[in-house]
């Protein structure tokens, strides 16, 4: 290595490292809403199926939704919320049920 070589490198070696500030991504809340139409047994198996829940704590979502009106499935970056959403909504149409789902800040 030559004395220019040798140089351009330390050159590289000592350039100062950038730092980036990043933040983390805002997170969104999975809602599903009741309704009066949809069975519960196919609220707990979108539960499971899309949010990939237990039975159990699928069950006391089902049952949150039924009794408060509403109930949380999960809490994701918006681009995953955004798929749930639509996952459910797909689903629902698919059985023919009225089951609603939205995503809200978190």
């Amino acid at each position: 290595m030559n004395d220019k070589e040798l140089n351009q490198q330390k050159e590289i070696s000592t350039l100062p490292s950038e730092k980036y500030d990043t933040q983390k991504p805002s997170l969104y809340k999975v809602v599903m809403l009741n309704d009066d139409f949809t069975p519960m047994e196919f609220v707990v198996e979108v539960l499971v199926t899309i949010f990939g829940l237990n039975k159990n704590n699928a069950t006391k979502i089902m049952l949150d939704i039924h009794t408060k009106g509403k109930g949380i499935c999960g809490i994701y970056t918006y681009e995953i919320a955004e798929t749930r959403v639509d996952q459910v909504m797909k689903m629902a149409k698919h059985h023919q049920h009225p089951l609603l789902c939205s995503m809200e800040e978190d």
